[in-house]
């Protein structure tokens, strides 16, 4: 418990002192939007790796260089809530989650993600707001940011090694866009967190970057399902890499 507190008090103080650094960020990007945008990512992913270094988190990255230096389309399973703070502590490039609306309406966080990670929130029940969310999202990759979203819709609960079915509408970012979809397989973040619930336990985590994958290059049998495609991908590594988390 006490490590979840630590963690708590941390982050908190973290998003008060975000208060004066808008205003700081704003003056900085009158003059130069780059410097906005790639000092609101380094100073997020030091937070959030001071974050994984409280919890106490071992991780093995396995495929990092497979991403190209362009906006790309993350598409990673989603076991537990230190599924963001895992993948984002390796994005180099600024990126923007797609996250529930509920965190819409968390003060301070919601300010600092989507004024300085651009995040987008998506009202899974309101199916006008969720188009509405993904053509925002198509126009960022076009802008030259990346889009980091989990196709299952939620956390998945079920068993391990298992995934909810991918929803078809993540993958009309890429599509629409033309940029590369990077399946991203997390293995083990659920024992940080949710197994051990209300504590934050020591953990090995796997995250794997998988190849490239360009809408034009998908074999024709899968263009119009891309969904269960990407899906059968991440399916293969989670089991694959349940070994190293075993060993």
């Amino acid at each position: 418990m006490l490590r979840l507190i630590i963690i708590l008090i941390f982050l908190a103080l973290f998003l008060l002192f975000t208060i004066p650094y808008n205003l700081v960020k704003r003056l900085a990007g009158l003059f130069n939007k780059n410097l906005e945008g790639q000092l609101s990512l380094k100073i997020s992913r030091f937070i959030l790796k001071v974050v994984l270094k409280m919890a106490g988190t071992k991780i093995t990255v396995i495929g990092l260089e497979n991403v190209p230096d362009e906006a790309v389309l993350y598409t990673g399973n989603h076991r537990g809530f230190f599924d963001i703070v895992l993948t984002y502590s390796y994005c180099h490039r600024l990126t923007s989650f797609i996250s529930k609306i509920e965190l819409a309406k968390v003060p301070l966080l919601s300010t600092w993600m989507s004024y300085n990670l651009h995040c987008l929130f998506l009202d899974r029940k309101d199916p006008r707001q969720s188009l509405k969310t993904i053509l925002e999202a198509i126009e960022y990759v076009k802008n030259g940011i990346s889009i980091f979203i989990f196709p299952e819709g939620t956390r998945n609960m079920g068993e391990e090694l298992t995934l909810l079915p991918f929803k078809e509408g993540s993958f009309k970012i890429a599509t629409k866009s033309n940029c590369a979809i990077i399946p991203v397989t997390i293995n083990n973040a659920q024992a940080i967190f949710e197994k051990s619930f209300p504590l934050v336990k020591k953990a090995h985590v796997v995250i794997e970057y998988g190849d490239p994958i360009y809408p034009s290059d998908i074999p024709d049998e899968h263009k119009k399902q891309i969904a269960p495609y990407v899906q059968g991908i991440i399916q293969e590594t989670l089991i694959k890499n349940s070994k190293l988390i075993e060993s």
